[in-house]
């Protein structure tokens, strides 16, 4: 597993908010769904893209629009365009006062808009959890981007967004996942790209396995000696070279990984601590609790806590 793997999978897409929307302008949709990834594909016409302290961006057919959460942003017709509906987060659409738009604006199974033949078509998919363990890549994206190559994707996803069939939310699923993986493929790999340190080590032929065994089994009882053997360089050689490409060592990347997971199981399991602390890769509750408590500032339970109190609001 690498890091782009860890993006979807730590949780990948599971029940996605999956939309295809058909508009004649003027149209304007304030999105404040608070979502940490969304990603928008323009199938026909055109979208303008804009957070409150950014330029607006142009989508035109075949472009894909990633979106990234939790700030909020306008998707229009044209920048000139105030908004005229609120997404919340759910996908549960509003008018600026609050009026639900569900049923008014409901053209077929998972189409929404307000004209059946309108001159805009675009496929939206959102992904509504939050995993820690993601962090690290969706730091290193802009808030708003704009890749022009959705490739064969983007018709497939739009045949099959409208279907109703048995399975098919894993189909979708799975369909956002490939496409907004080709995606930032597409856009860390474009001349000039500033992609992290961390991710460009991938493709180290040293570095990159080391990453991956750690990503594969971060509860592992690793050591940099036994990562070495691992990849066949010595302990010294591998504790530079990781530390010159990733921008820390070895076995604090591993801390940061375990403690990411850690936060993803607090938040999203009724583990106890103890147990947590085992699949992660420390010994006890305690070991596991000092641990986070230095690095975040809280211990699990507080942090627990108060991802309960996040998500009830």
């Amino acid at each position: 597993m690498d890091a782009l793997t860890d993006l979807l999978d730590g949780p990948r897409a599971k029940g996605a908010f999956m939309l295809r929307a058909v508009l004649d302008p003027p149209w304007s949709m304030r999105v404040e769904d608070r979502a940490p990834l969304c990603a928008v594909a323009v199938v026909r016409g055109e979208a303008w893209i804009a957070s409150d302290d950014r330029r607006p961006l142009r989508a035109g057919p075949g472009d894909v629009v990633i979106a990234r959460g939790p700030d909020p942003y306008v998707v229009a017709d044209d920048p000139a365009t105030p908004p005229q509906v609120i997404i919340h987060p759910g996908g549960r659409c509003t008018t600026l006062y609050g009026e639900p738009l569900r049923e008014t604006m409901a053209l077929g199974v998972r189409t929404w808009g307000n004209s059946a033949d309108g001159a805009t078509s675009m496929l939206i998919g959102t992904y509504q959890m939050r995993g820690e363990i993601t962090g690290r890549l969706l730091a290193a994206l802009p808030p708003l981007l704009v890749w022009p190559e959705g490739g064969a994707l983007v018709p497939l996803l739009g045949e099959e967004i409208a279907r109703d069939a048995p399975g098919q939310e894993v189909v979708l699923d799975r369909l956002l996942d490939l496409l907004v993986i080709a995606v930032l493929r597409g856009w860390f790999a474009r001349p000039g790209a500033e992609a992290p340190g961390w991710y460009r080590a991938h493709g180290d032929p040293v570095v990159g396995p080391a990453l991956r065994l750690l990503h594969d089994d971060p509860a592992h009882p690793w050591t940099v000696a036994a990562l070495a053997a691992k990849v066949g360089v010595s302990r010294a050689a591998l504790a530079g070279r990781f530390t010159r490409l990733v921008g820390e060592p070895p076995m604090a990347y591993l801390t940061g990984l375990r403690l990411a997971g850690a936060a993803d199981l607090l938040r999203d399991t009724d583990a106890t601590v103890e147990a947590i602390a085992r699949r992660v890769g420390y010994g006890t509750a305690f070991a596991l609790s000092a641990a986070f408590k230095r690095e975040r500032g809280v211990s699990p339970q507080e942090f627990r806590a108060r991802s309960a109190d996040h998500l009830g609001t």
